[in-house]
């Protein structure tokens, strides 16, 4: 096929002019880097509250396993400490495993805070969303509270604490 021999209705594009020019293919690439940025900044707070909402599951997974731990003692103690995240809660002889696996924070991989006088416990962990609805500020007022028999270590300025304590 020769291109004289076209028919006026079947014309050659790039001859004719017909096609993107330079200016607009730029806007259509900043409109498509803009998306992607507003999408990339909303994930980045999707994943934060997900491991928000670990470890707060994390802290009552724990409470449970301490609450066990109580109820099976002659003086309804609590431990006085925690293993190390990773590691069992166990007592007793022969051995009984109140959890298998004590969880780590999500994101560090540490363990939560714990502290404990054997009557009363304080677990803690530090949020990354500082507009959780479950901070410690939320539930008990003001800026970076003191609860009433906890010992432990306030959390970063940037990060905003969540304790359990025992019911």
């Amino acid at each position: 096929m020769q291109n004289s021999k076209l028919s006026p209705q079947m014309k050659d594009p790039v001859a004719a002019g017909d096609g993107f020019t330079l200016v607009e293919l730029l806007v259509v690439m900043m409109i498509i880097g803009v998306l992607f940025a507003v999408l990339l900044v909303n994930f980045k707070g999707v994943k934060e509250r997900s491991r928000d909402g670990q470890r707060k599951s994390d802290l009552r997974q724990i409470q449970s396993a301490l609450e066990l731990y109580r109820a099976d003692q002659d003086r309804g103690a609590y431990p006085t400490a925690l293993s190390s995240c990773g590691s069992s809660l166990t007592r007793g002889s022969p051995a009984v495993t109140y959890m298998q696996k004590i969880p780590c924070d999500p994101r560090s991989t540490t363990s939560y805070q714990y502290s404990s006088s054997g009557t009363v416990y304080c677990l803690r962990a530090c949020l990354e969303n500082v507009n959780d609805g479950e901070r410690d500020e939320v539930k008990l007022g003001g800026n970076n509270p003191a609860i009433t028999g906890c010992t432990l270590a306030a959390c970063s300025t940037e990060a905003k604490s969540f304790t359990l304590q025992n019911p």
